[in-house]
């Protein structure tokens, strides 16, 4: 069973690193018939913590690793100093750590995750998406979202998602595909004049060589999404899950069990099917503009 290695280029984020290392560990786990519990046992924990760990949801203890390796029989001096590498650059914090005092901590982990996609593949049904939003849009659902201490939180929560933006920027950059409901364009948060300079955005946006947009509109009645918006996740190294985010109001869940995957996969692209054509995207935020924000 081959280590994975740390500092490969596509998957250099920390989020990925320990989906890797946990995944692997997973694997060596099972190999040896060893249980969730009894690994915990080892290292002085528990069988959810196991969990966690394989599943890359918290950070790794070297001395944790080492402990495991140990009862899973890894025995090659070189693969442990590899695999121990690895859970050292996995604890690296990623750019968003500067922002905890704002950033719940159970959207860290989606940060990672953002931070690491190849492709992001995204259905909204209130909200344009956060990585097409204008600053003015971006607080005006802040302050709707949540209870803030002052305009100086605000400012915080509205930087770190002008923040997100730059990984559509970045040489390596994910892309974009995007099903947005009409209903999302036709909500006038922030008022008429944020709409109208964030429709107009999502125009511009809808150029990008990296981003996807397609709109379903009213009169395509009922369709395959109506549990609400989700976010699907897709790495390039192929050792990774794809993972589905489904975001509440005080917490998220993350589904990567194959069949989770597939249904939500299945129900994107009908919705990809239903919607409206990528080029028919600027007519539309055009038309929209014209009504009801001008």
């Amino acid at each position: 069973m081959t280590a994975p290695s740390s500092g490969s280029g596509a998957t250099s984020g920390p989020t990925a690193l320990r989906m890797l290392l946990g995944g692997h560990l997973r694997r060596l786990r099972e190999a040896e018939g060893i249980s969730r519990a009894d690994a915990g046992w080892e290292i002085r924990s528990s069988e959810s913590k196991i969990s966690r760990l394989e599943l890359g949801r918290v950070s790794f203890k070297e001395r944790d690793v080492d402990d495991l390796l140990t009862l899973y029989g890894v025995d090659d001096a070189e693969e442990r100093a590899r695999l121990l590498a690895l859970a050292r650059e996995a604890n690296a914090p990623g750019w968003w750590h500067r922002f905890g005092d704002v950033l719940p901590s159970w959207f860290q982990s989606y940060m990672g995750l953002e931070a690491t996609a190849s492709l992001i593949r995204a259905y909204e049904v209130q909200f344009i998406p956060g990585l097409l939003q204008t600053r003015s849009y971006a607080e005006a659902v802040v302050k709707l979202g949540h209870d803030v201490g002052g305009q100086r939180e605000v400012e915080r929560r509205v930087d770190l998602r002008m923040d997100r933006h730059n990984i559509l920027r970045r040489p390596n950059a994910p892309r974009l595909w995007t099903v947005l409901d009409e209903s999302a364009l036709r909500r006038p948060i922030g008022g008429k004049e944020v709409m109208r300079e964030q429709l107009e955005a999502l125009i511009k946006y809808s150029e990008h060589p990296n981003v996807i947009l397609q709109i379903i509109r009213f009169d395509s009645g009922g369709h395959a999404a109506e549990g609400g918006a989700f976010t699907m996740l897709r790495f390039a190294d192929p050792e990774l899950p794809d993972v589905v985010y489904l975001e509440q109001l005080t917490s998220a869940l993350y589904l990567d069990k194959r069949e989770d995957v597939d249904q939500y996969a299945a129900a994107m692209e009908r919705l990809c099917v239903q919607a409206d054509t990528p080029a028919a995207t600027p007519r539309i935020l055009d038309e929209i503009i014209d009504e009801l924000y001008s």
